[in-house]
């Protein structure tokens, strides 16, 4: 673990925003236990029982409840903590959600966006900044093959629609603040943004979010429901795009613009699978369930999205470690421990990451090497 990421974080100063959501606290743990020095800047935990709090992060890192909606407050923040690295996760991040609150889904992840940006022009001591969006920024024609990173952006629902509209701000702000040909004469940060699938793994309690949902009814002994069980996902563990965005972070700051782009982590097409499958892997691997179909009228959600991530692969040498099965394994194994063993969960997860790093070490993935 100490060579993971060419040791580019250790002793280094991070500002996380959204350290205190479901892959923020993983990303904030994974940069502690890296030797970083990391600040965070959010909101209260969005849910309870949360992950945050679950391991233990406030007594990890140092944290800061704040909004991204609130410039002065967050400029203080990166200003007192003169980071050497920015990661923006703070987002709302769910499609149902940003159907009842529109206006509250644009105005933080398209101007939360913005003043992060804006944020980091002002300081001089961030040299690698990353920006992480999704994979429903891409305009989904739900279409069979991977969306590459050049493809339009769209978005068929506020969430996704936000999505992209932060994507714009990245790309603007890199061509007209951070552009690779004024770097070390104008400025000396490097920004991309990354694109991932969707996560699973422990500690993520959000509502309206299958594999939380699924923990939930089956520890209630409760029949799981399914809106859109042929709906068909890029699954990864949450470890896989976090460490695409460790790596992608380390590389922007010792090869500075040469990866000034948008990059894509997802999962190889063997883990782009339908949510009944999923649920019934949970359910197999619990050890009991059953599933009902929700028949109900529910708000638009694609039914078929994949990413290609032959660029990371050929240009940042970044791969996905688990399969499909992997992850559902990994993701069961922590919620049991958690209800077995509150306790030890932030030992636990640490011990996932170190086990996550050796296979990655197995595969000769560079980053890990």
């Amino acid at each position: 673990m100490e060579n993971a990421f060419k040791n580019a974080y250790k002793g280094k100063k991070v500002f996380i925003t959204g350290h205190t959501g479901f892959k923020g606290s993983w990303l904030s743990l994974w940069l502690s236990y890296l030797g970083a020095e990391v600040t965070g800047y959010s909101l209260k935990p969005p849910t309870q029982p949360n992950m945050f709090e679950a391991i233990g992060l406030e007594q990890v890192i140092q944290s800061k409840i704040g909004d991204i909606l609130d410039p002065k407050s967050l400029n203080l923040a990166i200003e007192n903590c003169r980071p050497d690295f920015v990661f923006h996760l703070a987002a709302q991040p769910l499609v149902r959600l940003s159907y009842q609150e529109p206006k509250l889904t644009y105005e933080t992840n398209v101007i939360g966006t913005l003043n992060v940006l804006e944020a980091v022009r002002k300081t001089p001591s961030v040299k690698s900044c990353v920006v992480i969006t999704t994979d429903k920024c891409y305009e989904n024609k739900e279409w069979p093959y991977g969306y590459r990173e050049n493809d339009p952006l769209g978005g068929y629902d506020p969430y996704s629609s936000s999505k992209a509209c932060s994507e714009l701000v990245v790309s603007a702000y890199r061509n007209s603040f951070f552009n690779s040909s004024e770097f070390g004469k104008a400025h000396e940060t490097a920004l991309a943004s990354a694109r991932a699938g969707n996560v699973i793994g422990g500690g993520d309690w959000a509502a309206d979010r299958l594999v939380p949902d699924c923990i939930r009814y089956l520890n209630e002994a409760r029949p799981i429901e399914l809106r859109n069980p042929g709906a068909t996902r890029p699954w990864q563990h949450v470890m896989e795009p976090i460490a695409g965005y460790l790596w992608l972070g380390a590389l922007l700051y010792n090869k500075n613009t040469l990866y000034n782009e948008a990059w894509n982590f997802g999962p190889y097409d063997e883990s782009v699978v339908s949510v009944e499958k999923v649920v019934r892997e949970i359910i197999r691997l619990w050890g009991k369930g059953e599933i009902i179909i929700n028949k109900e009228k529910h708000p638009h959600e694609a039914s078929l999205l994949k990413l290609d991530i032959s660029k990371a692969q050929s240009k940042l040498g970044w791969k996905p470690v688990y399969s499909i099965q992997n992850a559902l394994d990994k993701t069961v194994k922590w919620y049991m421990e958690y209800f077995d063993n509150k306790d030890n969960i932030k030992e636990f997860t640490i011990r996932q990451i170190e086990e996550y790093t050796k296979s990655a070490r197995s595969l000769n993935i560079e980053w890990s090497l």
